[in-house]
């Protein structure tokens, strides 16, 4: 960019900070604070950084798709959004997440579940996202990290969420999706919450809607179905992804994928690839160090 970024105001910062917020890993922001101590800090470095965390990651997005910088469409690029604020605000905001309350022992190891998760299904739809030619890989890899956003929220409002959502997992089959069971003990699940979370945060809205949908492959990929191309695309990214990193594991606390061996059928054949093709494919994205979590 050959103009300079434009300044945000504290007050500007703070509304940003309004609404929904999810806590920030702790250790993303001791090493954002270290990179911030540089005599001449890395833009690209903290990029990263911030790209490993939904928190921060809804919070710059909110900012930088709001009215004041007037772009013409939503990005979901980090990247980009970083360059578009700058170093100053961008540290601004870090400092300002900082300060939000800290949260207790029990509270991270819990969280640490989510946050792993995003960050690994993040990096393995952006990667299945190139290896399938996919257009638009940032707002794959956005799916990835905020797909399950409504998590920290739920278990704020409900403290025995993480065994619901277990519970959830292991009830799996053709008829009884994930959300049905959060449903029933909660009457709303993480999937609406995080569509909210995605319309607070200014998300474009076809990645909104994916986030609701994402445990409603079943009927996104049903012959019948008048769900936009571009949803189901995203869709297929991030259910590719979310069976090769385990989450039914990492998540759900369960040794088999009863989601994943629901929807494979539909959802392989929706991308055009052979169950041979997609074990392949798995190996590929396992050995590039995607898909790691292992518990």
């Amino acid at each position: 960019m050959s103009q300079a970024s434009p300044q945000l105001t504290e007050e500007q910062i703070r509304q940003a900070l309004q609404g929904i917020s999810i806590p920030p890993q702790p250790q993303i922001m001791v090493d954002l604070q270290l990179e911030q101590l540089m005599p001449s800090p890395d833009l690209k470095v903290i990029s990263r950084l911030i790209g490993q965390d939904p928190g921060l990651s809804g919070a710059l997005l909110k900012l930088v798709n709001s009215p004041y910088f007037g772009l013409s469409n939503r990005i979901t690029s980090i990247q980009r959004a970083v360059n578009l604020l700058g170093s100053q605000s961008v540290i601004n905001l870090i400092n300002a997440q900082s300060i939000k309350g800290e949260l207790t022992d029990e509270t991270i190891v819990i969280l640490n579940r989510f946050w792993d998760t995003a960050q690994d299904v993040a990096e393995t739809c952006l990667s299945l996202a190139k290896k399938t030619g996919y257009p638009t890989p940032d707002e794959a890899y956005a799916l990835g990290l905020f797909h399950n956003c409504g998590i920290p929220l739920m278990l704020k409002r409900f403290p025995n969420y993480m065994a619901v959502l277990e519970e959830a997992y292991a009830s799996v089959n053709e008829q009884v999706r994930v959300v049905d069971v959060e449903n029933r003990i909660f009457s709303t699940n993480h999937a609406v919450v995080g569509y909210f979370i995605s319309r607070s945060w200014r998300l474009p809205e076809h990645v909104g809607q994916a986030i609701a949908n994402h445990h409603n492959a079943q009927s996104v990929f049903d012959e019948e179905s008048t769900t936009d191309i571009q949803i189901k695309n995203l869709l297929a990214l991030l259910k590719m992804a979310e069976h090769i990193c385990g989450c039914y594991r990492a998540l759900g606390g369960q040794d088999e994928d009863h989601e994943w061996q629901a929807i494979a059928p539909r959802v392989l054949d929706h991308v055009g690839l052979s169950e041979y093709d997609f074990e392949s494919l798995k190996e590929t994205i396992l050995e590039m160090g995607s898909g790691r979590i292992n518990y």
